[in-house]
């Protein structure tokens, strides 16, 4: 990491930067891993993935997370699974940055980070359109970010 950016083929939504580092593709659809730095106090409302499972490698910082109605958090070197189907949300806390890998199986759903960069979209502003990339990538909000 250079200057605070991922390197070439960075996107960046709402402060959160994300570069895909195994596509879709290049995996025969099996799985996808996502590099990803997220600012202090960030973190996506809950949800459940329909189709992949979720796994977070946390590199730098500290998050918190809610999966299934339990609330923990995990620092660089420790890492969290989330069985698809299964609600759960993230918040970066402590004071600095996370930087983690994402790793979805299958694949594909790195798609949606790249359309919400394409089109800037902010929750709760642009709900309409943040819900149907949400339903192209089977993924379901169910309730609030961490701490709201």
């Amino acid at each position: 990491m250079k200057d605070g950016h991922l390197g070439p083929d960075t996107i960046d939504w709402a402060g959160t930067q994300y570069r895909t580092i195994l596509s879709t593709e290049a995996s025969g659809g099996s799985m996808s891993i996502v590099d990803s730095v997220s600012p202090v106090g960030s973190g996506p409302p809950r949800h459940i993935h329909h189709d992949a499972d979720e796994t977070f490698v946390l590199l730098s910082g500290d998050c918190s997370f809610w999966l299934n109605g339990e609330t923990f958090t995990r620092g660089p070197g420790e890492t969290v699974f989330i069985p698809r189907g299964t609600e759960h949300t993230f918040r970066v806390s402590g004071d600095k940055p996370s930087r983690h890998l994402v790793i979805l199986t299958p694949g594909g759903f790195e798609g949606f980070f790249a359309e919400m960069a394409a089109g800037q979209f902010r929750i709760p502003e642009d709900m309409p359109a943040v819900l149907a990339s949400a339903e192209r990538f089977k993924m379901t909000f169910t309730g609030p970010p961490l701490g709201d």
